[in-house]
């Protein structure tokens, strides 16, 4: 299959695919910067409806990227689990920060053969949302990672401009196959385990497109699906953000594709001169630290394929 493939949405309960996963266990990583006015929501309605209640996510990481606010308290008394970017422990491995850091480190600290990744600064967070994405990966083994589709207001303050701008028109003309993917920069993101482990991660903002890119590569990109997820709001972020943001995305869609990418500073609008962050980590290793689980987690079992 040459295309990305657009998935029904799945209207089982979170405890009717509880039900579904046949022993599979299943990790939601949320990574967080400075976002105590929403990371408490997100975690208490996870913990609330989707452990408790349901059983359907067995991990609940919050990796906490160098917050300066409350960020990592506030999560911490919801319900998560929460742990540094590249804590100490990671024997062998740097330190930093930013997105992919953040990624890389959940899915080093977790277990489960599937692992869900959710932004910390949604406003309309909706525990259906985890549901809707990783119940594909539980009946369909030729699926390798599933992508949100949303609505994003400008009542609101808008959104995607890096996706609308950036990411959306490199992918239209230096990746066709992917071109319909209506969010290549979305959080929102669930894969498998296996996937995860054969590759590398971009340290910054060029994780989340890199993650579609290498996934197309190495399955085709049939092996992606996207899920309807209905209204997406989320806090604004700085211009000055976007421009390091939109760097970052531009430097790592046109590396993957084989454009070389020659600098590695950007200059803002106040004058600022920024470095980014374009190196990248090796494919996470297979719980590299033991697992540090808001609950027991259930017995291993197979994680499907994802070929």
């Amino acid at each position: 299959m040459n295309s990305i493939r657009d998935l029904v949405a799945d209207r089982r309960s979170a405890s009717e695919l509880a039900g579904a996963k046949n022993a599979r266990t299943i990790a939601l990583c949320i990574p967080c910067h400075d976002e105590e006015a929403t990371i408490g929501h997100v975690v208490s309605t996870v913990r609330r409806e989707l452990v408790d209640n349901a059983g359907l996510v067995d991990e609940l990481v919050v990796v906490d990227d160098g917050s300066t606010d409350d960020s990592a308290n506030v999560a911490r008394r919801a319900g998560a689990a929460v742990v540094p970017v590249a804590p100490a422990d990671v024997v062998n491995r740097p330190g930093g920060s930013g997105k992919g850091n953040a990624l890389w480190t959940g899915v080093a600290v977790t277990s489960s053969d599937l692992v869900v990744f959710c932004d910390a600064d949604v406003t309309s967070f909706r525990a259906e949302w985890v549901a809707r994405l990783v119940a594909p990966l539980l009946d369909d083994p030729s699926l390798a990672m599933v992508k949100p589709v949303y609505r994003r207001p400008t009542v609101d303050g808008g959104g995607g401009r890096t996706t609308e701008l950036v990411a959306r028109p490199l992918l239209a003309l230096y990746a066709p196959p992917l071109h319909e993917l209506a969010q290549p920069l979305a959080g929102e993101t669930a894969t498998r385990r296996v996937v995860l482990e054969r590759l590398s991660l971009p340290r910054g903002w060029g994780v989340d497109v890199a993650l579609v890119l290498d996934v197309a590569a190495e399955f085709g990109a049939g092996a992606v699906g996207q899920v309807d997820l209905g209204v997406r709001t989320h806090r604004h972020r700085p211009l000055a953000d976007l421009t390091v943001q939109a760097a970052e995305v531009t430097a790592t869609i046109l590396g993957r594709v084989g454009v070389p990418v020659r600098g590695d500073v950007v200059r803002l609008a106040d004058g600022r001169e920024v470095v980014l962050e374009l190196g990248e980590r090796p494919a996470p290793p297979r719980s590299l630290i033991a697992s540090r689980c808001s609950r027991p987690s259930a017995s291993r079992g197979s994680p499907g394929t994802a070929s």
